[in-house]
C-alpha cells in the first residue's frame, strides 16, 4: 500500500515535478540533434530513435528516485509497478487489443470493403517474412508501429502512473496522466511552423485537435494500464491505433455501402462500451494489479 496517504505532505508536488521532468526529457531528447531536415526524413528518425531509447531506458530511474525520495511503500518490484510482469500476460496481450479492434469495427469494415485483396491474399501477406522485412526497413513504420508506442507507453503510462496513483488516486490519475502526454505532442507544432506546413490558424487548429485526441487516447491506455497492470496491452493498442489513424468519418458518410459501414461504426462503439469493463477486469490479470496496490483507499476501478 502507499505510505503516507494519497496526496499527503509533499507527495503530490514531488510526483508532478517528476512527471514534468520525465515529459520534458522525452520531448527534449528529440531536439538534441541540430538538423534542417523534416521529422519524417530517415536520418532524423534514426537520430531520434537513439535519443528517445536512451531516455526511455533511463525512465525507471525517475520512478526509483521518486520512491526513494517520498518513502512510498510499493510492496511490488519496480518492474511490476511498471507493468513488466508475467502474471496475466496472455490475457494482457489479447483482450485490450481485441477491445480496441471492436471500437474500430467501423473503420476496419471500411478498410475491408475498400481493400482490393481477398482475405486469403491478406493472410499470405501477413505470414510472408519478406513483407515484415520490408516493414522493418522502413524508418517511419518502425517509428509509428514500434518505437513510439513502446517508448511513449513506457514513459507516459508505465512510469508516470505509479507516481500519480498514490497522490491523486487511480481515477484522477487516468485523466491527469494524459495531460503530460497531450502537451508533449505540441512539439509537432514546432515542426509545422518551422517548415511552414500550413497557415498559422490551420496549425493552431491542428494542435488543438491533436492535443484533444492524444489526451483522450492517453486516458484510454492509462485506464487499460491501471485495470490490467500490464504495459504490453497499452503498447499494442497504441501501435494498432497508429496504424489505423483517426477514423475517416467523412469518407464513411460518402461510402458506396454507407449503411453497412455506419452500422459497423455504431455497433463497434456499443460493443466497446459493453465490453470495456469485462475485458479489463483485474481478475483476468492478477488481483490486485501492482499499480492498484498504490491507491489508498482502494479505487473501485481496481476491483473486479
Amino acid at each position: 500500500m502507499a505510505g503516507g496517504g494519497g496526496g499527503g505532505g509533499g507527495l503530490c508536488p514531488v510526483s508532478v515535478v517528476c512527471c514534468l521532468l520525465l515529459a520534458c526529457s522525452y520531448v527534449g531528447s528529440l531536439y538534441v540533434w541540430r538538423s534542417e531536415l523534416p521529422r519524417d526524413h530517415p536520418a532524423v528518425i534514426k537520430r531520434r530513435f537513439t535519443s528517445v531509447l536512451v531516455v526511455s531506458g533511463l525512465s525507471p530511474v525517475f520512478v526509483w528516485t521518486w520512491r526513494e525520495f517520498t518513502g512510498v511503500e510499493t510492496g511490488s518490484s519496480l518492474l511490476a509497478l511498471m507493468g513488466i510482469r508475467f502474471e496475466g500476460l496472455i490475457p494482457a496481450i489479447i483482450l485490450p487489443l481485441l477491445l480496441t479492434m471492436v471500437l474500430f469495427l467501423g473503420p476496419l469494415m471500411q478498410l475491408a470493403l475498400d481493400c482490393p485483396w481477398s482475405f486469403l491474399d491478406g493472410m499470405r501477406v501477413v505470414f510472408d517474412p519478406w513483407f515484415w522485412t520490408l516493414c522493418a526497413s522502413d524508418m517511419r513504420w518502425l517509428r509509428n508501429q514500434v518505437v513510439a508506442p513502446l517508448t511513449e507507453e513506457l514513459v507516459f503510462r508505465a512510469c508516470m502512473l505509479p507516481m500519480l496513483v498514490p497522490c491523486a488516486g487511480a481515477a484522477a490519475a487516468i485523466f491527469t496522466c494524459p495531460l503530460f502526454f497531450g502537451v508533449a505532442h505540441f512539439h509537432h507544432v514546432i515542426e509545422l511552423l518551422r517548415f511552414r506546413q500550413g497557415t498559422l490558424s490551420g496549425i493552431f487548429l491542428s494542435a488543438v485537435f491533436q492535443f484533444s485526441y492524444t489526451a483522450v487516447f492517453g486516458a484510454y491506455t492509462a485506464f487499460i494500464f491501471i485495470r490490467t497492470g500490464h504495459l504490453v496491452g497499452p503498447v499494442l493498442c497504441h501501435s494498432f491505433c497508429n496504424y489505423m489513424g483517426f477514423p475517416a468519418i467523412g469518407a464513411a458518410l460518402e461510402h458506396p455501402r454507407r449503411l453497412s459501414v455506419l452500422t459497423c461504426y455504431l455497433l463497434g462503439v456499443l460493443l466497446f462500451l459493453l465490453c470495456l469493463f469485462p475485458f479489463t477486469d483485474p481478475a483476468h490479470y492478477g488481483l490486485p494489479t501492482p499499480v492498484c496496490s498504490l491507491a489508498s483507499p482502494p479505487s473501485p476501478l481496481c476491483l473486479s
